[in-house]
């Protein structure tokens, strides 16, 4: 933890700062605790530019946690194009279920509840906590760790470490903005390659800083900061990603799917990839075709 003073400087510099950067995003404008988690999962491996659009149109499909549950899971996929992993509209159809089913159609509002439904992990758990309930916790993704790791702790962190810190340096009343100023410096200024450090408005109060930037950079290997995504061209993604699409459009015969998934060489990669589908509930086999669930002909 940084002395008192230094973190008194740290709260007012960040916050200071956040007041004239703050993104006008759409899910920052609302309360609503289905919006929230809706755009969080979005969120999840998907850029903020890419979000906002679908964002917007699938809460005007999908208003409540009710309007989700009701339709069936190949509706929540249809409305999900564009953002890619598509498990997490899997994921958020079966979330709006338990929601409906256990908790009156109203996301909860605690904790272990939050971490109950399907692909809510601490994250998404705290941040709907956070920018709902407006709560006092502190929300920790690879943006986040970076400025635990450097500015408030000055050296690596796992990820326990990271979340205890985190919660700790939340001011009193300040979950929200305090949370969203966290994210936006990690986002735009203590980035990961090339950090914007002669331009930081908390550099007086940066544990690093304050070390003269010695290597290691804190945040390598520091609460998951430094996973690589692998590639994509080429990868079972990429083949996955293809066949979704067209499902979308309607179903396809299974004597196509090598073809669809650009695989036409390599029929038991392709057929692997389609039975993966099928078991993680995205998809179908229904006379002799692989269709998004309930949509078959």
């Amino acid at each position: 933890m940084p002395d008192p003073a230094t973190r008194r400087r740290l709260t007012d510099d960040l916050l200071g700062w956040a007041r004239g950067v703050r993104a006008d995003l759409p899910w920052r404008a609302t309360r609503d605790p289905w919006a929230v988690l809706v755009s969080e999962l979005m969120l999840q491996q998907t850029q903020v530019s890419r979000v906002i659009g679908p964002f917007e149109a699938f809460l005007a499909r999908f208003p409540t946690a009710a309007a989700c549950a009701e339709v069936a899971v190949a509706e929540v996929v249809l409305a999900w194009e564009g953002l890619g992993y598509n498990r997490r509209a899997v994921n958020l159809h079966a979330a709006a279920r338990r929601i409906v089913e256990e908790h009156g159609g109203r996301p909860p509002d605690d904790l272990t509840a939050l971490l109950a439904l399907p692909g809510v992990g601490p994250y998404t758990a705290r941040a709907v906590l956070v920018f709902a309930y407006e709560r006092d916790h502190g929300v920790v993704d690879t943006n986040a760790a970076r400025f635990l790791a450097r500015a408030a702790a000055g050296h690596r962190l796992d990820a326990a470490a990271a979340q205890e810190l985190a919660d700790t340096l939340v001011p009193l009343g300040r979950g929200w903005v305090w949370n969203q100023a966290v994210l936006d410096l990690g986002a735009q200024v203590c980035t990961k390659r090339a950090p914007r450090c002669d331009e930081c408005p908390i550099s007086g109060s940066c544990a690093w800083a304050r070390a003269s930037y010695a290597p290691p950079d804190p945040a390598q290997g520091s609460a998951g900061t430094t996973r690589t995504q692998p590639a994509f061209t080429g990868s079972d993604r990429q083949g996955r990603g293809r066949l979704v699409q067209a499902l979308r459009t309607g179903p396809v015969d299974l004597a196509r799917v090598a073809d669809v998934t650009g695989w036409p060489e390599q029929p038991d990669r392709a057929r692997r990839i389609a039975d993966a589908l099928v078991g993680e509930g995205l998809a179908e086999y229904v006379d002799g075709q692989l269709s998004l669930p309930g949509r078959s002909t």
